[in-house]
């Protein structure tokens, strides 16, 4: 009951509120299994999806959101699980798999899948090379992809930032992409090509300088900054 009455609150609110601009919803299939492969700019992006979207979508969120203690952590859990969060550990050493597996499920189920090709949030604005797991799931359920684009997130919601500030979103969804005529998931080939074309029209709605390799999270202390920099001054 939360979840319902959350939903049927705060979509209407926040458009009214913030008025993003909205285009392509024509292009989302409004039944059966649909992925959304989104650009990643900020902490906000799944949420802002979730509101404009004319589909209930379900999207992947750190396991911590839903373990707090007290009434902060109750919130939190209610909150994510009410705009469709799945809590997901990104600790475990089968993490990258296991939040496959939680999208195929979603999708497997005639419903909606947020993914972001990128892995982590672009900390430049650059649009990063997608990783291969967007096409793994499109050609395992042979659902179609739905290329999203984001633009004005990061000033909606700053890095440091708690609330929302009222600033212009635009949300873009692209035609879908038939991911049944790539071959099979279990070609490289297939997964590679199909994510190039995801990435391609994202690129080509929200018209990000493009970085040309491949987004990696912040380094977690020395020892890994350290093995980037060897990793990048290796000639082989």
């Amino acid at each position: 009951m939360f979840k319902t009455v959350a939903r049927a609150v705060v979509r209407p609110v926040s458009k009214l509120v913030y008025r993003p601009t909205i285009t392509g919803t024509e292009n989302v299939p409004r039944e059966g299994p649909v992925l959304f492969a989104s650009n990643h700019l900020s902490f906000i992006d799944s949420v802002v999806i979730t509101v404009v979207a004319p589909r209930d979508v379900r999207f992947l969120a750190k396991a911590e959101y839903f373990t707090g203690s007290g009434a902060r952590g109750a919130l939190s859990k209610a909150f994510f699980e009410s705009i469709g969060a799945i809590p997901v550990d990104r600790e475990s050493n089968t993490a990258a798999q296991d939040s496959l597996e939680r999208g195929r499920e979603v999708l497997e189920q005639a419903g909606a899948f947020a993914i972001y090709p990128e892995g982590t949030r672009s900390r430049d604005g650059r649009l990063y090379k997608g990783r291969t797991g967007v096409a793994w799931l499109g050609l395992t359920t042979r659902c179609p992809i739905v290329p999203v684009a984001l633009t004005g997130t990061p000033e909606l919601l700053p890095v440091g930032s708690r609330i929302p500030r009222i600033r212009p979103v635009t949300v873009q969804f692209g035609e879908p992409i038939d991911a049944s005529t790539y071959g099979e998931a279990s070609s490289a080939r297939a997964r590679r090509r199909l994510t190039d074309d995801v990435m391609a029209a994202i690129g080509a709605m929200s018209r990000q300088e493009l970085a040309g390799a491949y987004n990696e999270p912040p380094p977690a202390n020395v020892v890994e900054r350290m093995r980037r920099a060897l990793h990048r001054n290796d000639p082989s």
